[in-house]
C-alpha cells in the first residue's frame, strides 16, 4: 500500500523540492497544494489541488476528500521584517491556518509534520538541542511558537521539524538567497556589506526535504532538528561562495548586524545540533560547499 502525504505550500521552495523528490521516487501518493494555480513544471506522479490554509472549510475539504496518512504543513509568512510590518496577515498565515491543521489531521486521524524555525529561539546560546528553552526576538519567531504550541498539544499523531536559514533553487521563485546574492553581487562586481556576528547552521533544501520525508517514512513523533551542520557567519558563507566560482572576494565586506536597519530583530546565533536526526532517522545533510556545488549544478541546468 502506498502511503498518501498530502502537502501545504507546494509551490514554496521546500514544497517544491519534496514533491519532485517525492515524484521521482513515486512510492507514495502525492497530493500537492498551495494558494492559487500550481507553480511546479513537473507533473507526473502527483495530484494538485489548490489550498487557502487561512480558510478552515477548505482545510477541512481537501483533508476529508483525500484522507491522507501523512499531511507535511511547509506552508508560512517566513519573510521576518513582513511578519514585523503584518501582525495580522502573520497571525492568519502561521497560527490560525495551524489551528485549521490541527483540528482537520485529529479528525481524519492524520500524522501531521509541522515545520518550524531556529527564530523561536534568542540567539543567547545556539546552536541549540531540540529541547532547549525558546524565547523569540521577533514577532515572527512569535508567531512559529504559538504553531508549535497547537501542534505539541494536538491530539493527532504529530512530529515538528526545525530548521534554519534554507537556501536552493527553485521554478519561478520570488526570493533569493546567500548564495545567489553573492554570485550576482560579484559577477557585477557590487561592493557588498556582509554581517559576521550572525551565526547559523545553513540548510540545503533538498536536506530539508529529505529530513522530511524520513520523519514522514517513519512517521517519527516528536521535535527533530533539520539543518546543515556547520556553524557559519554569513560573511564565511560569502567568501566560500566566492571561492567556489572564483570570484574576486575584494567586493566583500565586514559589517555586524548593527549596520542594517531592519524592522524584525535577528537572534545572534542559532544553529542546531542534528544529532537526534542522524541517530533516529538517519540524516545526513551536505556540508555547506557541497551545497554550493549542487547550486551550481542546477544554474548550468536552467541555463542550458
Amino acid at each position: 500500500m502506498k502511503k498518501k502525504i498530502l502537502i501545504t505550500g507546494s509551490n514554496g521552495l521546500l514544497g517544491q523540492k519534496l514533491v519532485s523528490q517525492l515524484a521521482a521516487e513515486n512510492k507514495q501518493e502525492i497530493i500537492a497544494t498551495s494558494r492559487g494555480a500550481n507553480r511546479l513544471p513537473l507533473h507526473a506522479n502527483y495530484i494538485y489541488e489548490s489550498l487557502d490554509i487561512t480558510v478552515k472549510n477548505e482545510v477541512d475539504e481537501i483533508v476529508r476528500k483525500h484522507q491522507p496518512d501523512v499531511l507535511i504543513h511547509t506552508a508560512a509568512m517566513t519573510n521576518v521584517d513582513q511578519c514585523e510590518g503584518d501582525k495580522e496577515g502573520c497571525w492568519q498565515l502561521n497560527v490560525k491556518a495551524v489551528e485549521y491543521l490541527v483540528e482537520a489531521c485529529e479528525k481524519h486521524n492524520v500524522f501531521l509534520l509541522h515545520l518550524s524555525t531556529d527564530f523561536i529561539f534568542d540567539g543567547e546560546a545556539g546552536p541549540y538541542a531540540e529541547n532547549a528553552e525558546a524565547n523569540p526576538v521577533s514577532f515572527y519567531g512569535w508567531s512559529k511558537l504559538a504553531a508549535e504550541k497547537l501542534v505539541l498539544h494536538s491530539k493527532a499523531s504529530w512530529a515538528i521539524a526545525r530548521t534554519v536559514l534554507v537556501y536552493g533553487l527553485a521554478f519561478d521563485m520570488s526570493r533569493s538567497n546567500i548564495i545567489l546574492w553573492v554570485k550576482n553581487s560579484l559577477e557585477n562586481q557590487k561592493h557588498i556589506n556582509v554581517v559576521t556576528d550572525q551565526w547559523r547552521t545553513p540548510t540545503l533544501a533538498e536536506d530539508l526535504a529529505q529530513g522530511c520525508i524520513l520523519i514522514a517514512e517513519k512517521e517519527a513523533q516528536g521535535v527533530f532538528n533539520i539543518s546543515g551542520e556547520e556553524l557559519l557567519n554569513p560573511y564565511q558563507m560569502a567568501n566560500q561562495t566566492a571561492d567556489y566560482f572564483d570570484l574576486d572576494k575584494s567586493f566583500i565586506h565586514e559589517a555586524t548586524a548593527a549596520t542594517f536597519s531592519q524592522p524584525a530583530k535577528r537572534p545572534p546565533k542559532t544553529g542546531f545540533d542534528i544529532s537526534k536526526a542522524k541517530t533516529v532517522l538517519g540524516y545526513q545533510p551536505h556540508s555547506f560547499s557541497e551545497g554550493i556545488a549542487i547550486l551550481a549544478e542546477q544554474l548550468k541546468e536552467t541555463h542550458s
